[in-house]
This record gives C-alpha cells, structure tokens and sequence, in this order.
C-alpha cells in the first residue's frame, strides 16, 4: 500500500458537488492499494499514520502525533499511486490491485485508523472527486508498506 500523506489546516472532498468529507488541521491522506497488498499493510501503515510526530510543539519542533493536537484525516482512495510512466506517455496501472481488492484493503485501513482513536473522513471509492487543501508547512509525506 501506497500513502501521500499532507499535513493541512484543512481539506474536503466532493463528488458530483456534494461534500462526501472535510477536516479542518490533520491530514489528507491519498491512499493507493497494489497488486499483493494484504491487511497487514492496511495495519502497519494505519498504526505509522497515527504515531507520526510532524506537527509542531510549543518549541516549533516536529514532536506531536495527529491525536495529541486534536487533528482528524480525510482519507481518499488514489489508485494512480501505482501508475508506471516509465515507457511512453500514457501511465500504466497494472500494478494498482483490482477494484473489489482496492476498496476493501482501503476500507480496511480507515476502520484501522478508527479503531486507533482517529476521526476519519472519507473520499468516494472509485469516484470522480474534487479534492480541496490547505497544505499546511507545507509537509508532505510518501509512505510505502514495502519500503
């Protein structure tokens, strides 16, 4: 699994203009699922997420986790993540894992979150949806499961 993750004062997702999410501070986290990825992906990445210490202290240092500055996420499903531009012009999404694997790893990862005592919005799946952010740093983060 494939996380791009963005530290924001605020984020909303809508589809067919309908508001499906929004936050004000946390994180906007753009999540791909690949061919081979498990629920112990889901997990780990779920159990990082939440523990990460990038947002600012009274000293200005990165030491303070999501929970502990009342931040909520809005997670969006990207399967674009696994797009291979390495020939010709037109990305390629083989390595993306097939929709019902896709929606249910994601789904998967967002009740990991919850059960971690997060507050998750959500994208719709396979949706076409109009993200909005306020990157907030900015920070911005890449996170793989197999790295």
């Amino acid at each position: 699994m494939r996380v791009l993750l963005q530290r924001v004062s605020r984020a909303s997702v809508r589809v067919d203009g309908e508001v499906t999410g929004e936050i004000g501070p946390g994180l906007l986290l753009l999540v791909g699922v690949g061919e081979g990825d498990h629920e112990a992906d889901a997990r780990a990445l779920a159990e990082k997420i939440a523990k990460l210490r990038i947002f600012s202290d009274d000293a200005g240092k990165m030491n303070l986790n999501v929970q502990q500055v009342g931040g909520r996420i809005l997670s969006v499903s990207q399967f674009t993540l696994y797009a291979d531009t390495r020939r010709g012009n037109r990305p390629s999404f083989t390595d993306a894992a097939a929709p019902q694997l896709g929606r249910e790893l994601w789904q998967s990862f967002n009740a990991c979150l919850r059960e971690l005592g997060l507050e998750v919005e959500e994208g719709v799946f396979a949706a076409d949806m109009q993200v909005e952010l306020v990157n907030d740093g900015p920070v911005t983060l890449w996170l793989d499961s197999r790295a």
